[in-house]
């Protein structure tokens, strides 16, 4: 497996579904793990400004679980739309990004 790090982000409307939406991930293996953060996203949907609080979840994981992950966003997401991007980390501590793939490994029987 390609052991290539990244983070991948997406938003949440609640900081409930953040919680819940992280520890599924972090659970499922498919992340070592999950940063949450409130921010305030000003966007336009539908033709309307929009000021509204939201939960940026911050996934540290491989590229190589990238489509599993964001399948698994999909499946729980309440957004229409959600953002899913993926961010390549190209340098970072060889301890921390060796923990970060051994977190974010399938499960034996994947």
């Amino acid at each position: 497996m390609d052991r290539t790090a990244c983070i991948v982000m997406t938003s949440i409307g609640t900081e409930d579904e953040a919680e819940e939406l992280a520890a599924a991930i972090v659970e499922a293996q498919l992340a070592a793990c999950v940063q949450i953060q409130r921010v305030r996203s000003l966007y336009v949907w539908q033709g309307e400004l929009h000021r509204e609080p939201e939960w940026v979840l911050h996934i540290k994981t491989l590229v190589a679980r990238y489509a599993a992950l964001e399948a698994f966003i999909r499946e729980r997401h309440s957004y229409q739309t959600p953002e899913i991007v993926q961010v390549p980390i190209t340098a970072g501590s060889a301890d921390y990004l060796h923990w970060l793939a051994a977190g974010s490994a399938p499960a034996a029987q994947e």
